[in-house]
């Protein structure tokens, strides 16, 4: 269904750095790097996966759950950057996991993916700060709509 959407292709002006890990920070003695990470949270199991192969393709560090309640735990280790998450989900949605998430982990940016007009006013609404993105979209646009939340906020993780 999504595959004539949502056509992978390599994504030119994106390096892969570190094993395929988007870092952010800056290189020097004593400095870590600190990859990038996103949790995509998507209940449609083909989209997850284009979403993620694309994702990690541009080189940023992906973990992937199915609903909401999945995403909690990750959200609770406060070590993701960013929160990508399908609004429309069983058990949890994605208004209710952004909520959480600013609660507990409130320097993870949130940004919205969904196919639901109705659905999206009701994201901005309760989640004013969250990005939303609306299906169908070119996963490069997903790239650089990405790519734009850490350019926004200093973060680099271009070398």
């Amino acid at each position: 269904m999504y595959r004539d959407l949502l056509k992978l292709s390599r994504y030119e002006g994106h390096a892969q750095q570190k094993g395929g890990c988007r870092e952010h920070g800056r290189e020097g003695p004593g400095t870590d790097y600190q990859m990038i990470r996103i949790l995509l949270a998507e209940d449609d199991d083909v989209m997850r996966e284009y979403l993620a192969r694309a994702l990690t393709g541009a080189g940023y560090h992906v973990t992937s759950v199915d609903r909401g309640t999945a995403a909690v735990p990750y959200i609770d280790s406060g070590t993701f950057d960013l929160l990508l998450s399908d609004i429309v989900m069983p058990e949890m949605d994605g208004i209710e996991l952004a909520q959480h998430t600013a609660r507990v982990a409130p320097h993870t940016q949130v940004m919205f993916i969904t196919g639901f007009a109705a659905v999206s006013l009701r994201a901005e609404e309760n989640v004013p700060q969250a990005k939303l993105l609306s299906k169908p979209f070119h996963l490069k646009d997903l790239v650089r709509e990405v790519d734009s939340l850490f350019a926004d906020t200093g973060q680099s993780h271009q070398q």
